[in-house]
């Protein structure tokens, strides 16, 4: 299979609901490695890198996140698979 790498931006209701843990969690269960970080505007951004379907997987995952967010857009770049990263980790 294909590894990829993401670049996601996720906007809405989405800091103060533990998306960040959340999202480490589901990662982690998709062996997905990256980050993921609060923004200064309110939205949060993340990094996933693996294969092709666990990533597609991680993003629809973003799509609803965890139960008390609401979710209003999710921005994907995809860009080259680097591999920079040995787990998944919550950036602050």
């Amino acid at each position: 299979m294909a590894r990829v790498r993401a670049h996601v931006v996720i906007s809405g209701y989405v800091q103060g609901v533990f998306f960040r843990s959340y999202t480490k969690e589901e990662a982690e269960m998709l062996g997905i490695t990256g980050w993921v970080m609060n923004c200064a505007g309110g939205d949060v951004e993340a990094v996933f890198e693996g294969e092709k379907e666990d990533v597609e997987k991680m993003i629809l995952w973003c799509q609803k996140g965890p139960p008390s967010a609401h979710v209003h857009d999710v921005q994907v770049a995809w860009e080259g698979y680097a591999g920079d990263y040995d787990a998944f980790s919550m950036k602050y």
